[in-house]
């Protein structure tokens, strides 16, 4: 099993020398990935209607203040050499299929083949409306071709493609990845299209439990999840051996309620020993990666309180895993 983090890059933490020394040192402690999020601009309200936390508000503070994901995981590829790099997870539609494919390929060539593609049709109309050109409803069909357009771009000398959001021919795109055939694709998303998207074209299908519409905060939910992914594989064609499991952790331990709305213990509520067993329990279930936000230690003391968290969790759990 993977073990990864998240590495803000927006609010206080996304300060230079926050962001290395979070990295650097994630990366020292043995972490196996680090992720990064995925916003250009947001509106100018504290509540968007974030889907994952119970009230609508980013857990962050200052949310606004925000690095672009695809340059700041440039910048942390320079700073770093082992950990690997997760976009959690490229908005799709954000950026035209032709852009985006060149982008992911140059940071997979300049990081030494590290990156992973994390990738999602996105949620936030105003910022579709400020920077998306393709239709707000259409996001999923979008963020599906833009994807079978990226494996094309990184995989053919001579490139086509003749979609209905985008068209090349007669093109070259080099370098291509380091990784072959192209770096995995982490699907996010816990809706029934996001499964299907996962099925068809995914490495990895990734999660995040909190998501109010779709829960998977407990471990009879998240195996229904499974169980529909894997009948969504089948139905694709492909064997469900060949999509791995995520799962995205945002809050822990006395953060999180520990009851959900089925009556279940929530997943990653409670003591350390409790914690340990959730590792456990998602390992034998099939999750073959799990990162965790440890932003909220900030609140205590900035990127040194969450380097120190980092540290002790390590210690208090992961070790024990």
């Amino acid at each position: 099993m993977q073990i990864g983090f998240n590495l803000p890059n927006s609010g206080p933490l996304s300060a230079v020398a926050s962001m290395t020394a979070i990295a650097t040192e994630g990366e020292a402690m043995g972490f196996d990935y680090l992720t990064m999020t995925d916003h250009v601009v947001l509106p100018d309200t504290r509540v968007p209607g974030y889907p994952y936390s119970e009230s609508g508000e980013f857990y962050e503070d200052a949310p606004t203040e925000r690095h672009e994901q695809l340059l700041g995981m440039a910048y942390v590829a320079a700073k770093t050499t082992r950990i690997r790099l997760v976009a959690a997870v490229l908005v799709v539609p954000h950026r035209p299929a032709v852009l985006a494919a060149k982008m992911l390929a140059t940071l997979d060539v300049l990081s030494g083949g590290r990156l992973v593609v994390g990738v999602g049709a996105g949620w936030l109309k105003t910022e579709f409306d400020a920077v998306v050109t393709t239709p707000f409803p259409e996001r999923g069909a979008v963020t599906d071709e833009y994807i079978d357009a990226f494996r094309v771009l990184w995989t053919e000398d001579r490139p086509r493609f003749n979609g209905r959001y985008t068209r090349f021919d007669n093109i070259v795109l080099e370098p291509k990845p380091v990784q072959r055939p192209y770096p995995p694709i982490w699907i996010g998303g816990e809706s029934g299209p996001s499964l299907r998207r996962a099925a068809r074209v995914g490495d990895l299908w990734y999660p995040i439990g909190s998501n109010n519409k779709h829960l998977l905060d407990t471990l009879p939910r998240l195996g229904a999840g499974i169980a529909r992914l894997r009948r969504a594989t089948i139905d694709a064609g492909r064997d469900p051996a060949s999509v791995g499991i995520g799962y995205r952790v945002k809050r822990y331990g006395a953060a999180v309620l520990p009851v959900a709305s089925d009556g279940e213990r929530r997943l990653f509520s409670g003591s350390e020993a409790e914690l340990i067993g959730d590792f456990h329990a998602l390992r034998d279930m099939g999750v073959t990666a799990i990162d965790i936000d440890f932003g909220r230690a900030a609140d205590a003391g900035g990127a040194a309180a969450v380097i120190a968290e980092m540290r002790r969790f390590r210690t208090a759990v992961i070790e024990k895993i």
